[in-house]
């Protein structure tokens, strides 16, 4: 449960990551040419290196960071048209998925619940 946690939240932050990029540089950018949203991938690569070692401290804050990826994507996800819409639920799913790994792993690994490794 714990590797799996694990390996949900480390490929959900990269392709989050990946995703924010693409979206605001290439795919669907709010101006053509690209826009000054990519840089919102920026928050996301505070926690990478702690989330690749398996800090719980991290994982215990970047699961309140991702919120704000949750709620962009919602809203954009309700109001832009044509692919943003798209990207805008791929973000979401994508938000959800490392949320729920980082909430699971930073329970899995709470002191005194540790179980005995095999």
């Amino acid at each position: 449960m714990i590797r799996a946690a694990y390996m949900t939240a480390c490929v959900s932050l990269i392709a989050l990551i990946f995703l924010c990029l693409a979206w605001e540089l290439r795919l669907a950018p709010v101006q053509t040419g690209g826009s000054w949203l990519a840089l919102k991938c920026l928050p996301l690569l505070m926690p990478l290196f702690g989330i690749l070692n398996g800090r719980r401290y991290t994982y215990q804050w970047a699961s309140m960071l991702i919120l704000l990826y949750f709620t962009e994507g919602i809203v954009r996800a309700t109001t832009d048209h044509g692919p943003g819409q798209g990207l805008a639920v791929v973000e979401t799913v994508l938000s959800v998925l490392f949320f729920v790994a980082t909430v699971t792993y930073a329970r899995q690994t709470r002191p005194g619940t540790m179980p005995p490794k095999v």
